[in-house]
């Protein structure tokens, strides 16, 4: 306790780091207030029935930050700039350019990568803003629109994911932590005093078996988050002894870290991303005039609506992500190479291409690892759904998942802010 205490001093006591943290819950506030504004002409009580039933909408609704639940004006949230995220991820495998940008081009390079994936947000939010005001047209949650008022609201709609990608990239540069994962995870906390109002007011003995599996799964995936989390594998590193000038450099020893999950939350948000956006199509497109469209985006809908094919979908997905993002962010090359450019070596094994080798080998099992543990325990609460009947197992864990994660990152980064200025 006194370490805590400790550590809130010094993280309050620095004026800069202080400023950051309240820049961060102003923006959080902000982005709260927005998600309570909702557009006009909405049919209350057919929403909250809508939800209640769907855990199609109730998943979206984690990523939208609660505003889909409001139907408001930033209902789609950051899912459009995720999805643009993924698709540019996605295109540095396809297109050597890109991944040179991505990766070899510094900063610079970054910043033009970052820029291509806002200006590709901007059109995903306008197909995902017409396919879900339609959808809910459909269910009779908005009343039929004329054309302007069509307009008007997918203007809006667009607007407010903007917003939200902007307000998440302030975060990111002015504040603390991660800020589009940082509005995810306050739209999460924010649903929970009314989950747990629920819970109390809703509260059967009879199901008191099934609570303490709950509670039991929770503490298993925090537990189990935070030990993968923080693991990793070091792999020894000396520096090569010089003589300059009479005076002996070099030829101290160090590791180099290794992440058991170095990619953290980000497969589980593209794996959802992934299996969220098709619904949203198919939903629309049951919808469809023509015979065979309607047919085919019925049957693959109810493909997705299977919860076997859904869940082990969910556990390849998160799997392929996880090596996937490991790739595109660490590049095995590049650190043999710096190592070899400042006169680093692994014991044993030769500089260049041999050590890429032997760091890529180490990767790929660590990452074996970790692609296996985020696909377990994502599917495990659908896997408790299924066998219990109580819905809100699976949506409770991937949102568990998500906020264990953010929080770990989250302490980890101001833990840094406060070592620097420590020292």
């Amino acid at each position: 306790m006194s370490k805590l205490s400790e550590k809130l001093r010094l993280i309050f006591g620095d004026q800069s780091l202080r400023k950051r943290i309240f820049f961060v819950l102003g923006i959080l506030a902000v982005s709260r207030l927005f998600a309570v504004i909702p557009i006009p002409g909405i049919d209350t009580s057919r929403l909250q029935s809508l939800f209640a039933g769907s855990e199609f909408l109730s998943l979206l609704n984690i990523f939208s930050g609660g505003g889909l639940s409001n139907l408001s004006i930033v209902m789609l949230g950051v899912g459009p700039y995720i999805s643009a995220s993924i698709i540019m991820q996605l295109l540095t495998v396809m297109v050597p350019k890109l991944k040179a940008l991505y990766q070899e081009e510094g900063e610079a390079g970054r910043r033009r990568f970052a820029q291509y994936s806002r200006l590709l947000t901007v059109p995903l939010a306008i197909i995902q803003g017409y396919a879900f005001i339609k959808l809910l047209q459909g269910q009779s949650v908005l009343p039929p629109l004329s054309v302007s008022h069509l307009v008007v609201d997918i203007l809006v709609i667009v607007a407010g994911s903007v917003l939200l990608m902007w307000l998440g990239e302030l975060i990111t540069e002015f504040g603390v932590g991660n800020g589009v994962s940082l509005i995810i995870f306050a739209g999460i906390v924010s649903r929970l005093p009314t989950v747990v109002g629920q819970l109390i007011f809703t509260f059967d003995l009879a199901q008191l078996p099934i609570y303490v599996v709950g509670l039991s799964v929770a503490i298993l995936v925090i537990l189990g988050v935070v030990i993968v989390t923080e693991a990793e594998r070091p792999i020894p590193i000396t520096y090569a002894k010089q003589v300059r000038g009479g005076r002996s450099y070099g030829g101290l020893s160090t590791y180099l870290p290794l992440r058991v999950n170095q990619a953290g939350v980000i497969p589980i948000i593209f794996a959802l991303s992934i299996l969220l956006f098709p619904q949203m199509i198919f939903q629309f497109l049951t919808k469809s005039s023509v015979a065979v469209i309607g047919d085919v985006a019925s049957f693959a809908l109810a493909l997705l609506s299977n919860n076997w094919f859904y869940t082990s979908a969910y556990f390849v997905l998160v799997f392929l992500f996880t090596y996937f993002y490991t790739a595109v962010t660490f590049d095995p090359d590049s650190i043999a190479t710096n190592l070899q450019k400042s006169g680093a070596f692994v014991p044993g094994v030769r500089p260049g291409e041999a050590t890429s080798d032997y760091i890529s080998r180490i990767l790929t099992r660590l990452t074996l690892v970790g692609a296996l543990f985020l696909g377990i325990i994502a599917i495990l609460p659908l896997i408790l759904r299924s066998l219990t009947g109580i819905q809100a197992l699976a949506i409770g864990g991937t949102a568990l998942l998500i906020v264990v994660s953010v929080v770990i990152d989250l302490v980890k980064k101001i833990d840094a802010q406060v070592s620097a200025r420590e020292y």
